[in-house]
């Protein structure tokens, strides 16, 4: 049987999205509305943050938070090399210089032995990525005593020690693109914090770095969550926790189905409550399971092969001159398998299947 990487169906909210949708449309107000307002409420509640603002999309979410601690040229910002390209290409564009450190390959996680060695005087912040869905161990790195930003791009939903992921950081980024647990149907973004400071810096940021539209006191951005993502993303977050739950029973059943034999499992951080954007293992042979797969007809796929240090654009920064060995752990030996809310158990064994039939060779 073939099964799709991404086995999630959200037609099924598609007249509940014209309704909403056309409300909008009837109101004729697009930008930092209603919609707007009350989901940034919603979410901030949902988290258990005291702030929650709407921006463009994850990436500038970043940018954003980083800007609103202050950081800019000549400031230096920790951040993972294994992760998504936004989350360094974020630090360049807020004028500071991104210092890769390592990771846990067994979480895919920071941690304050990845982090220390990172640190010098020029650090200015901390970027936490909580990747895959899982919760880096941010109570942790407040250690050091510098801003953490949390990257929860990938983790909407997720927890550590009953604390939200959004909720235990300095302040916290979002992205509701189109993949992601928690989605909306285009770019999306937001920023949570509990810091009232930060939050009024970040919506003077997210428009033009004006608080009246007439003086502007920063040079900011143009970035701002708009009414109908906001629209869309208010039908979702109710359904986000059923969403969850349904990712954790699909997690456990590859447990159960023995994957564990095969594989080396997705392992949480101590304390967290991953929510599994993407289920992730790892073994020496993953390119050949990865080609067993297609020709089961299961999708599967790597994740940053070349991490981000050893991408082109960020050779000022490093390069090869880096010796990260979580990271290249990581980057060689992980594959992603299908996983989402609609995933049948009958799906799991087969993905199970698939795999024993070329390591069991």
């Amino acid at each position: 049987m073939a099964v799709p990487l991404f086995p999630s169906s959200h037609a099924r909210y598609a007249a509940q999205l014209r309704e909403r949708i056309g409300a909008v449309i009837e109101t004729g107000r697009y930008i930092l509305g209603p919609e707007v307002e009350a989901f940034e409420a919603e979410f901030a509640d949902y988290l258990g943050a005291k702030h929650a603002i709407g921006v463009a999309n994850g990436t500038e979410a970043i940018t954003i938070a980083l800007r609103a601690l202050g950081v800019g040229p000549g400031d230096e910002v920790v951040v993972p090399s294994f992760t998504f390209y936004a989350s360094a290409e974020a630090v360049v564009n807020a004028g500071a210089s991104p210092v890769f450190c390592d990771i846990d390959p067994d979480t895919f996680c920071v941690t304050p032995e990845t982090v220390e060695p990172a640190i010098t005087g020029a650090t200015k912040a901390i970027i936490a990525v909580h990747l895959f869905g899982n919760v880096a161990p941010v109570p942790d790195l407040e250690r050091f005593g510098l801003p953490i930003v949390e990257d929860a791009a990938q983790a909407a939903g997720a927890s550590l020690n009953g604390v939200m992921a959004g909720a235990l950081g300095s302040v916290a980024t979002f992205s509701f693109f189109p993949s992601k647990n928690l989605f909306c149907l285009g770019d999306g973004g937001a920023i949570t914090t509990n810091d009232d400071e930060i939050a009024a810096t970040v919506k003077r940021l997210r428009f033009h770095g004006s608080e009246d539209k007439q003086t502007f006191v920063d040079v900011g951005f143009n970035s701002r969550l708009d009414e109908i993502q906001a629209a869309a993303l208010r039908i979702f977050l109710p359904e986000l926790n059923g969403w969850t739950e349904a990712r954790r029973a699909v997690a456990q059943a590859y447990a159960d189905e023995g994957l564990g034999d095969l594989l080396q499992l997705p392992k949480p951080v101590d304390g967290a409550e991953p929510v599994y954007h993407l289920y992730v293992v790892r073994s020496p042979r993953s390119d050949e399971v990865l080609a067993q797969l297609a020709e089961a007809g299961v999708e599967s796929r790597s994740y940053y092969r070349r991490p981000v240090h050893l991408q082109p654009a960020m050779r000022p920064y490093g390069g090869e001159s880096l010796d990260l060995p979580g990271t290249a752990l990581a980057s060689s030996e992980n594959l992603a398998l299908p996983m989402g809310t609609d995933l049948a158990p009958e799906a799991v064994s087969e993905v199970v299947k698939a795999c024993k039939g070329v390591l069991a060779r």
